[in-house]
């Protein structure tokens, strides 16, 4: 008896044992959400210029008319946007008389203004003028150790069980968490929030494995799903903490020490049942579902597991699916598709401490935004498909990311607005195109190299994530009026090209999926109704020993 044939036709696909356990080891995913944005506060930008030599009272804020003056005579003035501010680099050299042409010089302190954020780690460590692309950097390690994190505690997580890697990742979570906030310096900081943001990963990825192996088939769409809102409930709630608690030290362990919380987890939560009968410790697993059915209100049946219980298939590899020009563009097509995707999902969730407005407003209206789509894919994905699902939120985001230009161009500051709400739309359609990619590729490639498949895409996803704070911090690292909205178009661009491509891809939903490279290749030029068989198939190798799976 096949694995899924027990949970579908006997235990049930989603039951009441099935659903506690769902609600439980879905909680991790909100630690993840609640550290991966919480940049966004913590190394915030604030306002800032260049202290005045030998002031050692000196702040942002004018204290005077005798603060005023020596400000005017010591700092010079620039045009941003059509409105005069002071430099926020440059200071007049002190051996130049006044009357004369002054020449500047770049300074190495600087006051910062506080009105929002007591301090963050730009300011502590003055991550601005020269050093600005430090801020870059930092944010690009810790995707790099999404990327790293993923790989490692996917084969943890295959080798010696679910509950450990979760256990792994919590403890890994909890000591860089607390020792972020304690960094005497940017290089200890980058390197403990590479580590971080590989326990954070994982956080997501091995919970989300784990209930993905206990429901059935015709139930996991739904529960791939669901568990993205308890990603999105820890985004709103970091930028609930980060409204009240403005020092970024006491943020960080915030939102770092209720993490402790999960280690309950690993004595509550029992092993995933497929993966023990995978590692041929089939009387445990008997023992788990036998629970389960006691919970459900259900009877197994007295033999569970033979030989064919885990039918995994035939492997090949992933180099078959550049065999022949529909493969070759295909595969491409779905790589693009996952480097985009990401990269304009976390680049846009960065990039909006840089709009104008409340940064906190504006963090919550993009967080709802990836609610609201979230609902929209879980309500059309088995309706529409996933095609025109994918297809038309990439257009869509795309479409309102490039038109950022215009309010650029013709407007002036007055319709910046303009530029928040076309970001908050390209943020929909990215979060909508998110949740959709991961279910249709994996549809899209066929049995013998959808492990394989899929793990090429994540390593392609999250090389997407590292480079998008070098295109979210575009706003600060260069200078000129379009500036504000050059990330925006960049991300435009990116999107829109993804989008058109995958309009060449063939729609999956109700088709048999492909199972062999032949398969593959004809796949798209014949139509029929999805088979029992195909949709086990499908199920089976996308969510089972998947270590590369990179989630959120």
């Amino acid at each position: 008896m096949q694995f899924d044939e027990i949970l579908e036709e006997h235990l049930g696909a989603f039951g009441i044992y099935q659903k506690r356990i769902y609600l439980l080891m879905s909680t991790p995913a909100i630690f993840c959400g609640l550290q991966l944005l919480s940049p966004v506060f913590t190394l915030n930008i604030p306002k800032h210029r260049c202290a005045l030599p030998g002031v050692s009272n000196d702040t942002y804020a004018v204290q005077g008319l005798d603060h005023e003056i020596l400000l005017n005579a010591t700092i010079p003035w620039k045009t941003e946007k059509g409105v005069s501010v002071r430099d926020s680099c440059l200071i007049y050299k002190d051996d130049v008389p006044a009357g004369q042409n002054r020449t500047t010089q770049e300074c190495n302190a600087w006051v910062y203004d506080n009105s929002v954020f007591k301090n963050t780690v730009v300011t502590e460590f003055n991550m601005v003028c020269g050093t600005k692309g430090l801020r870059s950097l930092a944010n690009s390690i810790l995707f790099a150790g999404l990327l790293v994190g993923s790989m490692v505690f996917g084969i943890i997580s295959d080798v010696f069980g679910r509950k450990l890697s979760v256990l792994i990742a919590v403890l890994l979570h909890l000591g860089t968490g607390i020792g972020t906030a304690f960094a005497p310096n940017y290089i200890a900081f980058v390197i403990i929030r590479f580590f971080n943001g590989a326990s954070s990963i994982t956080l997501f990825i091995s919970p989300f494995v784990y209930v993905m192996e206990l429901v059935g088939p015709s139930k996991r769409t739904y529960a791939g799903v669901i568990i993205e809102f308890f990603w999105c409930f820890g985004l709103l709630l970091v930028g609930c903490l980060a409204y009240f608690i403005r020092d970024w030290h006491h943020l960080q362990l915030t939102i770092t020490a209720p993490v402790v919380v999960i280690l309950g987890l690993y004595w509550i939560v029992p092993e995933s049942p497929r993966w023990l009968q995978s590692r041929g410790r089939e009387k445990e697993a008997d023992t788990i579902l036998r629970i389960a059915a006691d919970v459900n209100d259900v009877t197994l049946p007295k033999k569970l597991f033979d030989k064919d219980t885990l039918d995994d298939g035939p492997q090949a590899k992933i180099t078959e699916m550049f065999t022949s020009p529909v493969l070759i563009v295909r595969t491409l097509i779905i790589f693009f598709n996952w480097l985009v995707v990401i990269m304009v999902f976390y680049g846009l969730a960065l990039n909006v401490g840089d709009l104008v407005g409340d940064i906190f407003l504006n963090f919550t209206i993009g967080n709802i935004m990836e609610v609201a789509s979230n609902v929209l894919v879980l309500l059309l994905l088995d309706r529409l498909g996933r095609k025109l699902l994918h297809c038309g939120c990439m257009l869509l985001g795309g479409i309102a990311c490039l038109c950022t230009i215009f309010p650029v161009l013709y407007w002036n500051q007055e319709h910046e607005w303009i530029t928040m709400t076309l970001s908050m739309i390209g943020r929909f359609g990215a979060s909508g195109a998110f949740a959709i990619i991961y279910v249709f590729s994996a549809e899209l490639f066929p049995t013998v190299v959808r492990n394989s498949g899929m793990g090429g895409s994540s390593v392609l996803g999250h090389i997407g994530g590292i480079i998008s704070p070098y295109i979210a911090d575009l706003v600060v690292l260069v200078d000129g009026d379009i500036s504000s909205a050059l990330p925006l178009i960049v991300f435009g661009v990116l999107t829109l090209m993804a989008g058109i491509l995958a309009l060449w891809l063939p729609e999956t939903l109700h088709r048999k999926l492909p199972e062999t490279i032949e398969d593959a290749k004809s796949f798209g030029k014949t139509t029929g109704k999805r088979s029992y068989h195909l949709d086990h198939a499908y199920d089976t190798n996308i969510q089972h020993d998947n270590p590369a799976f990179d989630g959120y």
